[in-house]
């Protein structure tokens, strides 16, 4: 069926500067400072866009359809045996189809392969979809989940790759 995750959908490398990456940096943007206030465009600009480039140990991958891109995720060097997930983005328009899901493994195999033994992340307290996606991927909290979020700050998770 056209449309599902993993059908019809490229999986393309760009850098964060490469003009496919821009709906994932605005509507990204725009999503955190809905939820997080304009202190949340620190964050977007946190890091170097070098920090998504496959020689300094990241990689930014976008979903495509039809050459547009769905959605999107990056990981970064965290240390010598752990990438940090960043980025994950899908489309307003095509939000619970999947797209999340089929990102954080392409992610997981993309960090496998470049050597990586571990995926750690944080989300934030007021993105309980992604927690969900998370906890649904097999990651462990490594807060307590029986806690309101808004009183923990940023929720960090880890998984091990095999």
């Amino acid at each position: 069926m056209p449309g599902a995750p993993g059908l019809g959908t490229e999986v393309r490398r760009v850098r964060i500067d490469d003009p496919l990456a821009e709906p994932l940096v605005r509507e990204l943007t725009e999503e955190y400072v809905r939820r997080y206030g304009p202190e949340a465009l620190e964050e977007m600009t946190r890091y170097p866009a070098d920090s998504w480039a496959e020689p300094y140990g990241g990689v930014l991958l976008l979903l495509l359809e039809d050459g547009e891109p769905v959605a999107g995720g990056a990981y970064k060097r965290y240390d010598a045996r752990t990438a940090e997930v960043k980025r994950m983005w899908t489309h307003s328009a095509h939000r619970r189809r999947g797209l999340a899901t089929r990102v954080l493994a392409e992610l997981e195999r993309a960090a496998a392969a470049a050597g990586y033994r571990r995926i750690f992340l944080t989300t934030g307290p007021r993105q309980p979809e992604a927690r969900g996606l998370y906890l649904a991927n097999g990651y462990t909290a490594l807060f307590d989940v029986t806690a309101d979020p808004l009183t923990i700050g940023p929720l960090p998770f880890e998984k091990h790759l095999p």
